[in-house]
């Protein structure tokens, strides 16, 4: 499979303003090649070509018109199944939501569309965004388009592996323990997961509100800032938004890298960190000092208990969150005697094993009796977490870590593990827990030409400092250390 597309924000661009290639052909050669590829992969769940050609027929307008390019002008752009989007059915990866159409399009959506942004259709997903692997979902796995018998990461596999494939320019995903940046780093893309607040959340389908996010997928850092720029700022739907003010990331991004200080955690370099991976991430710490950052050793000492912590909020929330699919309201229903068979009946044959078995562990959380031994006590210790990210950047500028401690592992190796599954995001789930940003990076490959992602670390709404060292590691090379 071809893994390579000459595709970006700034070479459609200039295609469209030289005339080489209208939006409509291009949008057509991109159908194309989701025709030929999809399959292989499973990646798209639908498609949204009557949406994509009046768009595309919309910049081709403005151009003969002479009117200057809107920001995301002709760039094809695929969305995770779990952002509303008005008129393409969006499932979540459940059976639950299998016949719903969202009425509204999500904020990020709509600024991305609004921007010139052509929405092909929408990614495959882990059923509600839960999973590590994207083997959780109602129709079937994502192949990872590097090794076919590997997974893409999860749960924004889908997003991932159209971005990988050149079948999309670029994605959204959503990131709620790791969903954005594992992907990322099991398919060998850049991709970001913003500071909480600072993408808008109205119209993403809820796992656990207090830890989505929505973020991009690329093929470069600079597309990355760029589509951040569209869809950040603040929005009065989303009473969780910020509204700071919204830098030019890619601007930003290029400018020359100054002597940073990198934080290193060991906590991060123990038991369970595969040795070519650390090999590699090693080398990409090399690269960074080259190029003038500093390497500063750190201590954060409760990343031990983020795992544990982020299973007992996360599933809470989804408990919580998923209460609403009750066969009554909208999507499926199946027929029972009474209200309560019919209840049982619906979120029976609706959810999958993993769903349930996060809703079984965030209700026993939530329980009477249980609630201040599980969910009190595990908030307790998030807050401790954010506070050794808090202690740390006041020593250095980024933190610096792997993104897994594996290369993508083989289609059905975890499966029967819950546990090990979970251990994928060990890297992962402190930042979402911190709700600071973070962004993975390819960093080289493995002796069997897997990708390996370098995690980057700021603080709060400090996105621009992560994509000028992202997108400085890029250029020095860093892809292939």
């Amino acid at each position: 499979m071809n893994l390579t597309s000459k595709w970006t924000i700034s070479t459609i661009r200039e295609a469209l303003v030289t005339k080489q290639m209208s939006s409509r052909e291009l949008t057509k050669d991109f159908y194309s090649r989701i025709e030929r590829e999809n399959p292989k992969l499973n990646a798209f769940l639908a498609l949204s070509p009557e949406r994509a050609y009046l768009q595309a027929d919309r910049v081709d307008a403005a151009i003969a018109r002479g009117e200057a390019l809107s920001p995301l002008a002709g760039v094809l752009i695929a969305i995770k199944d779990v952002l509303s989007s008005t008129g393409i059915p969006t499932t979540c990866g459940s059976k639950i939501l299998q016949n719903y159409t969202p009425p509204y399009d999500a904020t990020a959506v709509a600024r991305l569309e609004s921007a010139g942004a052509v929405i092909l259709g929408k990614t495959n997903c882990d059923e509600f965004a839960m999973g590590s692997s994207n083997e959780n979902s109602a129709y079937g796995p994502v192949r990872n388009p590097v090794a076919l018998n590997r997974v893409p990461g999860g749960s924004s596999g889908g997003s991932a592996a159209v971005v990988a494939a050149g079948l999309a320019v670029a994605a959204l995903g959503t990131d709620t323990g790791g969903s954005i940046r594992q992907p990322g780093a099991c398919c060998g893309i850049p991709a970001l997961m913003p500071t909480y607040g600072r993408v808008s959340r109205y119209g993403l389908i809820a796992f656990a509100s207090s830890l989505d996010r929505i973020g991009p997928l690329t093929t470069n850092v600079i597309d990355l800032a760029a589509i951040l720029s569209v869809m950040a700022g603040y929005d009065p739907n989303d009473a969780t938004s910020v509204s700071a003010s919204v830098p030019d990331y890619a601007s930003e991004a290029r400018m020359p890298l100054p002597a940073l200080r990198i934080g290193v955690p060991d906590e991060y370099f123990g038991d369970g960190l595969d040795p070519e991976v650390r090999s590699k991430i090693e080398a990409g710490i090399a690269l960074l000092e080259k190029l003038g950052c500093r390497r500063v050793p750190l201590r954060m000492p409760h990343t031990d208990y983020a795992i544990a912590t982020y299973y007992i909020v996360a599933t809470a929330e989804a408990s919580s969150n998923l209460a609403r699919y009750d066969g009554v309201r909208y999507g499926l229903r199946v027929p029972g005697a009474t209200l309560t068979e019919m209840y049982r009946k619906t979120r029976e044959q609706g959810f999958g094993p993993e769903v349930k078995r996060r809703i079984m562990l965030g209700t026993y959380a939530l329980s009477a009796g249980y609630y201040d031994a599980y969910y009190l006590r595990a908030q307790k210790v998030r807050a401790l977490i954010a506070r050794d990210f808090t202690e740390g950047f006041a020593k250095v500028d980024a933190i610096v870590t792997p993104t897994a401690p594996t290369p993508a592992f083989k289609l059905g190796e975890r499966t029967a593990d819950p546990l090990q599954m979970y251990l994928a995001d060990i890297y992962t789930v402190t930042g979402s827990l911190a709700g600071i940003p973070g962004i993975s990076v390819p960093c080289g490959k493995t002796k069997a030409n897997l990708p390996v992602g370098l995690q980057i670390f700021a603080p709060h709404f400090a996105e621009s400092r992560i994509l000028q060292i992202a997108h400085s590691f890029e250029a020095a090379g860093g892809s292939s250390v």
